[in-house]
């Protein structure tokens, strides 16, 4: 389900049952981040899956990248894999106003 920014942010912050995913790549990342997101590069094509797999379906994932794109393409291989919730930020991390995190 594709959320924009508002919704996405608002849900997110009422749901105790709530994971972050991050599906860009290493460098977008360590220009930073949603806090509390869980790193997970799409383009590393089966070791996504891997990843995915060890993730608890029952929670509800709200899954980011750059611009929504890949984020929505995640969304789709996470349904089709059993995750029941799972929501796509609009516009992606570049139209991000909330929180950020910069490590390093």
């Amino acid at each position: 389900m594709n959320l924009p920014q508002n919704e996405w942010a608002e849900q997110l912050k009422n749901d105790a049952n709530a994971v972050i995913l991050d599906v860009r790549t290493e460098d977008e990342w360590n220009e930073g981040f949603i806090p509390k997101a869980i790193f997970n590069d799409i383009y590393k094509g089966q070791s996504f899956i891997y990843r995915l797999e060890e993730l608890d379906k029952s929670k509800n994932y709200y899954v980011y990248c750059k611009a929504g794109g890949r984020s929505g393409q995640a969304c789709s291989i996470m349904n089709q894999m059993g995750f029941e919730n799972t929501y796509n930020l609009e516009g992606g991390f570049m139209n991000w106003e909330g929180e950020v995190v910069v490590e390093g």
